[in-house]
């Protein structure tokens, strides 16, 4: 499968999804957040980091739960950063 290379604007909200997310966890550890959503430590490393970008939605759900986050929230915030 060839993926569509990502415009700038893609990789732009997938940086700032990762930002939103890095400063929910806080002090909390990587491998708990990760565990709790269900997902490996490296995936929320990718994502965190950017590499990423461009999660499934369910794993962005599960990390918003996780977090304590809505989606909402998430969508918003990630919208006025990139606006």
């Amino acid at each position: 499968m060839v993926r569509t290379p990502l415009t700038p604007e893609e990789r732009q909200r997938g940086e700032q999804l990762g930002r939103l997310l890095r400063e929910a966890r806080g002090r909390r550890s990587m491998v708990e957040i990760a565990a709790t959503a269900g997902i490996s430590a490296e995936t929320l490393r990718k994502i965190e980091t950017g590499r990423a970008p461009t999660p499934a939605f369910f794993t962005v759900a599960a990390l918003a739960g996780a977090l304590g986050l809505s989606m909402d929230d998430l969508v918003t915030r990630c919208a006025l950063a990139t606006a």
